[in-house]
């Protein structure tokens, strides 16, 4: 199935491309997504007209990510939990814990955009954590898990 992309797809092309997909990744992802339409001529024609918008909101979301990547770059975020014999945690830190820390902190930051490489944290100590706020910015903070007094 021919679609044209209304969004940057990571694999796939770049907004306004006209690529092949399969008829069920078009139809019950892409599509009902936003990301996506089919490739008629109709829709083409209406894509064109609204191209300098999408082009325009996808250079403010890339604009956005990159200044909360400023802010981001130098947060040391700290975190306090239940621990066990060993520095064993009761439980771990997850994705979830570290992004609402990163809120409480005054950064707004959704658990889908923290990437944990090794899963959960389970022990004490400093760990460098990958945020991915855009498809084309990343970067790092830095997580203090210590024990609670």
């Amino acid at each position: 199935m021919e679609i044209i992309l209304l969004e940057k797809v990571i694999n796939l092309g770049a907004l306004g491309a006209r690529v092949n997909v399969k008829p069920g990744y078009a139809r019950n992802f892409l599509i009902p997504k936003g990301k996506a339409t089919a490739a008629t001529a109709a829709n083409l024609a209406r894509f064109e007209a609204r191209r300098a918008e999408l082009e325009r909101v996808a250079a403010e979301t890339l604009a956005k990510a990159k200044a909360r990547a400023e802010q981001l770059a130098e947060l040391i975020v700290t975190l306090s939990v239940k621990t066990g014999n060993e520095g064993r945690l009761f439980g771990s830190v997850g994705a979830a814990d570290i992004a609402d820390a990163v809120s409480a902190a005054g950064i707004d930051l959704q658990k889908n955009e923290v990437r944990l490489a090794t899963g959960s944290i389970r022990q004490i100590g400093e760990y460098d954590v990958d945020l991915h706020l855009h498809h084309e910015v990343k970067t790092q903070i830095r997580v203090n898990v210590i024990a609670e007094v």
